[in-house]
């Protein structure tokens, strides 16, 4: 066990294993029947995970890492500009990629894409629950979009990823920063959406 434990990689792949276990035996004795509701439940699955890796790094970039970069020695601070953000710069930015696309395929899968982009005023018959879902949709679109179009090319020229004049580096690190904190700001509301929807509305 502390072979599997110190690798990563069969860490993540015995976990994969075990889900599928889990989720099969249920499958095979009769217990979940093998429907849409099933590849929609595996879709929101794989919605779910996407977004604890983007917002766990997102949190983590703004609760741990930017609060505690004055305290690094500035003799130290070449290891996280080299190895770990750009590391954990490429698991936030994929995470945010396929947080995005899963959850459209949930939208899609449960047929209502339409009405909740459009906040329920292209439905058939209105229903708050469109709307309180498109919010929240709206907002994760709007964070992916800052992910992708603004901090990830900010932070390539703040960690020195690309050719760039040395005052354009402050500049960039603290665009980054700000719109990062921006996404920080939108996170828990959409957070609110996408926690409540498929409760509160019954």
């Amino acid at each position: 066990m502390p072979a599997i434990l110190s690798n990563l990689r069969a860490t993540v792949h015995i976990s994969l294993l075990l889900a599928i276990i889990y989720l099969g035996a249920y499958v095979l004795t009769g217990g979940i029947a093998v429907n849409d509701a099933l590849w929609t439940g595996i879709a929101r699955w794989t919605h779910v995970v996407s977004g604890i890796m983007w917002i766990g790094l997102l949190w983590y970039f703004n609760f741990v890492q930017i609060p505690n970069m004055p305290n690094i020695p500035d003799e130290q601070k070449p290891a996280i500009g080299k190895v770990i953000a750009p590391a954990a710069l490429f698991w936030f930015r994929w995470g945010a990629f396929a947080t995005l696309v899963t959850g459209l395929a949930v939208a899609g899968m449960r047929g209502y894409t339409v009405e909740v982009l459009s906040f329920g005023l292209a439905a058939e018959h209105y229903s708050p629950q469109y709307s309180f879902i498109g919010i929240g949709m709206w907002m994760a679109i709007i964070m992916a979009y800052n992910v992708w179009f603004i901090i990830w090319p900010n932070q390539q020229i703040a960690l020195g990823l690309v050719e760039a004049d040395a005052e354009a580096k402050p500049k960039a690190a603290r665009t980054a920063m700000l719109f990062s904190r921006t996404n920080t700001l939108l996170s828990f509301p959409m957070l609110i959406a996408m926690a409540m929807a498929q409760t509160v509305f019954g």
